[in-house]
């Protein structure tokens, strides 16, 4: 063993054992941790010595130490030195790089969403074009942390991309200076109907609460007759848990208990309250979640149910009832680990028990222990929080996932608005050629698989299986899903209709444009509208 090797194995088992030793509650644990880091210093020796080819520490150890974290939890995680910028996204709305989103579609990697007032939307990049290359060296076969962490640097310095767009013959290379990032975690809000306000947290990163209740006072200040405000927390996948009891504390008193989280480490365990006055305790509230709020998404509106401060309207949130925190582990890298559970008021933990492939699965009401509002209203734990007015098509789900997931609403308005040069206003603007779309989706070969035609292939694998005679009664069932498939996208016209309205209104106004098209078209903004102006029924939803 060279010294190298010698000094990382020292290394090594002394940081992994001395951590077992503080935490440990016995001998016999440290002695299979002590074995297992001198298991794995052989085998590392072992690999380094005599594998036939060369081998790259820092990748094969990154290999091992991803598949360690990921048989915990999905939330776990090592932060590398290159992805610091990251995290500080997450945590903090900032960074330094050039201020967009992309994705690898279709082998190549396209510019999804270049935000407004940041570097990459005043060099003129758009959505849709796609990275070539960046100071001459070609995006080929590499994958978007690749890219994203060639793109993020000092404030100040340079980098040209080569991009291509649609419809143009030639590439074009784009100048661009980094700089500190900074995306807004409140980008809208306004008054959406006669007497109610409108208020969207898109993150839980730093500021946040005094964002929303700013947002808040200014909606009040401007329309004193205000009855009610909208809460639209779909999407937030969470963020900071400081931020989670500062947005409660917008809605309700001084002195509520918001969170408590328990972990293994009791000396972490801690209860949080709100500290300052409420912006407004009394105002009726309609909170609107889905499947895409997570985290402090569900500790707010879990707070907001369980002290019947107001009404939540939607589908049933994510389930994680989880708290990270990071440790620093040397050579400006970080591990994001999960330490504890948090609870809400009622006492409920929301954190779904259940995984496929880092999913939450949904886990029935019957499995699920109830608990009491602070007015008796009975409540569930497990598995995310139930709404307390549940709207929204679930049958829509396969169809616009599947759309989504492949990019195809995204492709189809790169192409849609290539000749396109502006958009006026987005209040007027109306997208009258859904027959182009479907078009388009003819000519992709556009195909998806229903939940029928997924239990369909179980039924013909199980019938196979055991013997049964079926080929005919399950090949016309088949046809007959394949035939009432083909309608399907004209069935939900409306729903794909909104959603290409957005896209194209984002093309042009960016993050605010979309938000505003959204609420145009939202039929659960319609519903949350509708609730606020029902003041009996609102009333009789929170007893």
């Amino acid at each position: 063993m060279n010294m190298n090797l010698k000094m990382f194995s020292f290394v090594f088992v002394a940081f992994f054992v001395g951590v077992g030793f503080n935490s440990a509650p016995n001998h016999e644990k440290y002695f299979e941790i002590s074995k297992n880091i001198e298991i794995f210093t052989n085998l590392y020796k072992e690999i380094n010595t005599y594998y036939v080819d060369d081998v790259d520490p820092a990748k094969l150890m990154r290999t091992g130490v991803d598949a360690m974290l990921e048989s915990l939890d999905p939330y776990t995680n090592y932060i590398s030195e290159s992805e610091i910028e990251g995290f500080r996204y997450i945590t903090e709305g900032k960074y330094n790089g050039i201020g967009a989103l992309f994705r690898k579609i279709d082998g190549k990697i396209m510019i999804t969403e270049p935000w407004e007032g940041q570097p990459a939307q005043k060099a003129g990049l758009r959505a849709g074009d796609e990275i070539v290359e960046i100071d001459g060296k070609s995006t080929a076969g590499k994958s978007t942390e690749d890219v994203s962490n060639i793109l993020k640097g000092y404030p100040g310095t340079e980098v040209v991309m080569t991009v291509q767009r649609f419809g143009e013959a030639k590439t074009k290379k784009i100048t661009l200076v980094r700089d500190e990032v900074s995306v807004p975690n409140v980008p809208y809000s306004g008054m959406i109907a006669d007497g109610i306000g409108y208020v969207a947290l898109t993150t839980f990163t730093r500021n946040a609460g005094k964002n929303v209740g700013d947002a808040v006072k200014k909606l009040k200040e401007e329309n004193p007759d205000m009855k009610g405000v909208v809460f639209d927390l779909r999407g937030n996948g969470g963020g900071l848990l400081t931020e989670a009891v500062n947005v409660s504390n917008v809605f309700i008193p001084k002195n509520e208990l918001v969170v408590t989280t328990k972990g293994k480490v009791k000396d972490w365990d801690r209860s949080f309250k709100t500290l300052n006055r409420a912006v407004d305790e009394e105002i009726p509230l309609v909170v609107l979640i889905n499947n895409g709020s997570a985290s402090a998404s569900e500790i707010v509106s879990g707070v907001m149910q369980d002290m019947d401060r107001g009404v939540l309207m939607g589908q049933r949130s994510y389930g994680k009832g989880l708290v990270q925190n990071t440790r620093d582990v040397g050579y400006n890298s970080k591990v994001k680990l999960t330490t504890a559970k948090y609870y809400i008021p009622s006492g409920r933990c929301i954190q779904s028990v259940k995984y496929d492939g880092g999913e939450p699965l949904d886990i029935p009401d019957a499995e699920r222990t109830p608990f009491k509002t602070r007015s008796g209203r009975k409540v569930l734990d497990g598995g995310g929080v139930k709404p307390d007015v549940a709207i929204g098509e679930d049958d829509q789900e396969r169809i616009i996932k599947s759309l989504k997931g492949k990019h195809l609403i995204f492709q189809f308005v790169t192409e849609y608005i290539s000749n396109v040069s502006s958009m006026e206003k987005v209040e007027d603007y109306k997208f009258n050629d859904f027959d182009k779309f479907v078009q388009f989706l003819a000519d992709k070969n556009y195909s998806y698989e229903s939940g029928s035609e997924k239990l369909l292939k179980e039924l013909m694998k199980k019938a196979k299986d055991e013997k049964y005679t079926l080929d005919s009664e399950l090949t016309a069932i088949s046809n007959k899903i394949i035939e009432v498939k083909k309608n399907d996208i004209m069935k939900h016209e409306a729903a794909l209709t909104n959603l290409i309205e957005k896209e194209i209104a984002a093309r042009f106004h960016y993050n605010k444009g979309k938000i505003k098209m959204g609420l145009r078209n939202d039929e659960e903004i319609k519903s949350a509208v509708a609730l606020l102006n029902d003041k009996a029924k609102y009333d009789s939803l929170l007893k």
